[in-house]
């Protein structure tokens, strides 16, 4: 059920966690190497998904926060796109786009509710797309959310992340919010597709590689 945003999650703003190190030299580092093995324990891989992990790449990402500092983040994507996945960041991160949090999506997470506060940008998850019973683009690494929170999914009366009704208003144009940004033009650029240009339902933080 769709619930008003709460006060503290309006123009939300909240600094990131620290996973990993903090970069050293402050401006833009990203490195692309297979998935160390304690990361593939606590993603959400495993044998019944539809790509192997051999062709899966690891990339850490330095990002803008919320809280004004640099961050380093993480991703899996599918390798055939590492590169030009690190070219989009590295645009976002020269424009000074904010990412909340960018970590490997936990397997505990895939059957929870998508409901709530969540704010992962990320990528490889082995799931369905959303009401289809199909492999979502994201269980083969090729596709990212970016700031879910700040960029829902909306269709008829569901809104995803539950909380996050406020910014359906896309007028808002608030900082995290990906038409206020470079974000659109960075992943066209490497020819993807944005879900906000979808008609039957928008899906603001989706860019995938296929369009679905």
């Amino acid at each position: 059920m769709v619930q008003p945003t709460p006060p503290d999650l309006v123009d939300r703003s909240f600094a990131t966690p620290q996973l990993l190190p903090a970069p050293v030299s402050g401006g833009f580092e990203a490195t692309i190497r297979p998935i160390p093995d304690d990361v593939l324990a606590r993603s959400s891989w495993n044998e019944s998904c539809p790509v192997r992990v051999e062709d899966l790449a690891y990339l850490t990402l330095v990002h803008h926060g919320f809280d004004g500092r640099v961050h380093t983040g993480e991703m899996i994507v599918n390798g055939l796109v590492a590169s030009d996945v690190v070219s989009v960041f590295e645009r976002l991160f020269v424009a000074g786009f904010p990412i909340e949090e960018m970590r490997v999506t936990r397997a505990d997470e895939i059957d929870a509710p998508p409901t709530g506060d969540g704010n992962v940008t990320g990528s490889f998850a082995c799931r369905d797309a959303v009401n289809t019973g199909n492999w979502s683009q994201h269980a083969y690494g090729l596709a990212i959310d970016i700031n879910p929170f700040h960029n829902p999914y909306i269709k008829g009366d569901l809104v995803i992340p539950e909380l996050a009704s406020y910014y359906v208003d896309r007028e808002l144009a608030l900082p995290g919010m990906v038409e206020a940004s470079v974000v659109v033009e960075a992943f066209a650029d490497i020819g993807w597709r944005w879900g906000g240009n979808w008609r039957t339902l928008k899906d603001w933080m989706h860019f995938s590689v296929s369009g679905t």
